[in-house]
């Protein structure tokens, strides 16, 4: 059986590298393309981290998951809570090779924090593995736990970039401190790939995107690409399988969508005020003071003197954010909530089928001089599969490429130019396979995110579990036997950190503003 390694290029899409492509800037992700298989993926709704990390790894949607995006909402309780890789309820494709006797790593997956022992070694990343507001983690990241203080030792391994990249003029030390944590999420997990003998590794690239994000198609983001390109040649010189895929894919921002501001506008939403409004009154949000932190050296400083009930009682400048967003408004008088980038919660409080049928005609007809901002507005359960659609969004939307949806209550405003991020999260991702157990064939048709964990099993001989609801994708080598089998059950391993740690770390990043 021939071994895997796995390269998830957060946010990667053909759409930003088929013109470097073209001008000869990625040699090696040429010919990996020339001689592999090739295609652009479909993800799962919303198309963010949360829970596109998941999606991939289970092969399912979020209705089989349990999570929906960055936060779980509940309006019949009236909060809202971040969410974390303890949340997602069900087994990965690690836990099925593991059952079929296979040793597998993963390093630095989006959804894996808190870590859960395998057989291997998981080392949990960003953005959810995190140590309060602006700081990073040194221990308590990785499975077996004694991993943390080798990788220190041997690597200066840092989970977060140090200092952090939280705007776009930023293209110096935050740039290079990314550069070169990519850097040595490669050498990790080639290290343990190649002295455990691992038979399948999976490293992500998660502050890539963040790059994307911030500069779209810039001198920062080419300069990462170039690095990954380096690190594919080498890769290509391993006996093994060489599998490149995203969690979605990435286009130019064009607009920017308030939606609980628009919700407010329609009526489906009432608003009380709060001390927020009055700080933002005379210029104080945590943009500004951010700024003027760096600008001193004072991040650390304030981080360990300020406690953090105070500093996230500084409003952001585009509204209030997570659990924030109900303290400034009114639920008993609220027929919905939005969170970002597509899922809007119908309160149940109200006729639930028939709000959310006005809502998705609604939001059929928001336009700007572009046209339509959604591709499609959905029902729920016309989305999402399996047991949790019932603790799911009444209504997504699929956002046109270049729209962002932000969810933040209280900015005032509907829509506006693009603010903080150059690049937006697109359905469209990558992904591309090479190796002994693959066959070349070229460009494929555009596959579904969940069908990766049933392919990438069905290579190493493994059954694919029949809650898996992705597909086998034709390009394995030899035509191999194709298995099914009952799903694993997971123990609730591991506690929750901290929800405020990890929604700080999401705004300092952009996404949860």
């Amino acid at each position: 059986m021939t071994r895997t390694f796995v390269v998830g290029l957060d946010g990667a899409s053909w759409r930003l590298l088929d013109p470097w492509l073209a001008a000869g800037d990625l040699p090696n992700l040429a010919a990996l393309r020339g001689e592999g298989s090739w295609a652009g993926t479909r993800s799962c709704l919303p198309p963010v981290t949360f829970p596109n990390w998941k999606c991939y790894a289970a092969g399912k949607d979020p209705g089989g998951l349990g999570v929906f995006w960055f936060e779980h909402v509940d309006l019949a309780e009236g909060h809202i809570e971040v969410a974390e890789g303890g949340d997602f309820r069900s087994a990965e494709l690690w836990d099925y090779l593991n059952d079929e006797g296979q040793s597998a790593g993963v390093v630095n997956m989006p959804t894996m924090y808190p870590p859960r022992p395998i057989d291997g070694v998981v080392v949990a990343g960003g953005p959810d593995a995190v140590e309060g507001e602006y700081r990073s983690i040194d221990a308590g990241y990785t499975a077996p736990e004694g991993l943390a203080a080798e990788l220190r030792e041997r690597f200066d391994y840092e989970v977060h970039p140090d200092p952090l990249l939280s705007g776009n003029d930023e293209r110096g030390a935050e740039v290079d401190a990314i550069l070169d944590l990519l850097d040595t999420r490669f050498e990790v997990a080639l290290a343990l790939f190649e002295e455990r003998e691992l038979d399948f590794v999976h490293v992500t690239l998660f502050y890539l995107n963040v790059l994307q994000h911030f500069f779209w198609d810039g001198e920062p983001t080419k300069r990462a690409w170039e690095l990954v390109d380096g690190w594919l040649g080498r890769l290509r010189e391993l006996d093994c399988n060489l599998v490149l895929m995203s969690d979605h894919g990435s286009a130019p921002t064009t607009t920017e969508f308030y939606i609980n501001e628009w919700l407010a506008e329609q009526g489906y939403q009432a608003r009380t005020r709060t001390v927020d409004d009055y700080l933002t009154q005379v210029g104080i949000d945590r943009e500004t003071v951010l700024r003027a932190a760096k600008r001193f050296g004072l991040v650390d400083t304030l981080a360990r003197v300020v406690p953090e009930r105070v500093q996230r009682l500084v409003p952001q400048s585009d509204g209030l954010k997570r659990d924030r967003k109900l303290d400034a408004v009114a639920l008993p008088r609220t027929k919905a909530v939005a969170s970002g980038q597509g899922p809007v919660y119908v309160n149940p409080a109200f006729d639930v089928d028939a709000v959310a049928d006005q809502l998705v005609a609604d939001l059929r007809a928001v336009t700007d001089e572009q046209g339509p901002l959604f591709d499609e507005v959905s029902r729920g359960e016309a989305v999402y599969s399996g047991p949790y659609v019932a603790d799911g969004p009444e209504v997504v939307v699929d956002m046109r490429p270049g729209v962002h949806v932000n969810d933040g209550v209280g900015g005032g405003r509907v829509t506006a130019d693009p603010d903080r991020w150059a690049a937006e999260n697109t359905r469209h991702g990558i992904f591309l396979a090479s190796g002994p157990a693959f066959e070349g064939r070229g460009e494929l048709d555009r596959v579904s995110i969940r069908d990766l964990a049933p392919t990438l099993l069905t290579a190493h001989g493994c059954a694919v579990p029949r809650d898996m609801t992705g597909e086998v994708l034709p390009v394995l080598a030899g035509d191999p036997e194709q298995r099914r089998r009952e799903p694993l059950s997971l123990a609730d391993k591991g506690s929750r950190t901290t929800a405020e740690e990890v929604s700080d770390r999401l705004q300092q990043l952009g996404y949860m503003e």
